[in-house]
């Protein structure tokens, strides 16, 4: 197997990497993205930003292994503060964090990222809030790719500044302005998946002795919005 192999879902990410862009990787771990990409001559420079010494370590170890650590600087960071000025980065991927945790990493580099031109995000938990931010923050989600990998369903949202306002709707924002126009497969067994588990969730609080009732019209109301989704 290659070495450099990656996931599925890594792949995904590294897939919107635009052809010789300057990329930090934040929460690199064994830096396989960048790694990637410069032993396949995409890119030329990266940095790998880790704010735990164990994976600063392991990205170390493989990059050195790789050959390139004249072209892959590893730093011991927390977040965007992994990238300097003399850096010219113009691209950062933040993967497989919650959504919470890379809107704070964004929100605490917001100066670092006045010179970027692209991010691609994995959030593998609360995508809404990631939108939300984005939108709030004038980037335009230009593509965004959900797919289904080891009993996991993963999203990936790409963003690139607006020099005009930018305005998504609830609906969009839970759902991906993109993912919902597209409706692929997996996308649709998510929130099939979703709509079934709302059910059960509903049937059983039904049963309670003091039902529930805010959070059963929450739930209601969350399944009705996915059927309009799914089948409007």
């Amino acid at each position: 197997m290659n070495k450099h192999h990656l996931t599925k879902r890594l792949s995904a990410v590294a897939g919107y990497v635009p052809q010789g862009a300057r990329l930090a990787d934040i929460g690199s771990d064994h830096a396989l993205v960048p790694i990637n990409l410069v032993a396949s001559g995409k890119i030329d420079y990266a940095v790998a930003g880790e704010v735990i010494a164990g994976p600063f370590s392991r990205a170390e170890t493989a990059i050195a292994e790789a050959g390139l650590a004249a072209q892959i600087q590893v730093r011991l960071a927390d977040g965007l503060a992994a990238i300097q000025v003399a850096d010219q980065i113009d691209t950062v991927v933040i993967a497989g964090m919650g959504g919470i945790l890379i809107r704070d990493i964004l929100a605490r580099g917001w100066q670092t990222l006045k010179t970027v031109k692209r991010l691609v995000l994995e959030p593998n938990v609360q995508e809404d809030v990631v939108r939300t931010w984005l939108m709030q923050q004038q980037f335009r989600i230009v593509a965004e790719t959900i797919l289904r990998e080891d009993q996991h369903t993963y999203e990936i949202i790409v963003a690139e500044p607006s020099s005009h306002s930018v305005s998504y709707t609830a609906q969009q924002i839970k759902f991906g302005p993109l993912l919902m126009q597209a409706k692929t497969p997996e996308f649709q067994a998510k929130w099939q998946h979703q709509h079934l588990t709302n059910q059960r969730i509903l049937a059983n609080l039904a049963q309670a002795q003091n039902v529930p009732q805010a959070k059963m019209t929450a739930l209601q109301a969350e399944n009705q919005q996915i059927m309009e989704v799914l089948h409007g």
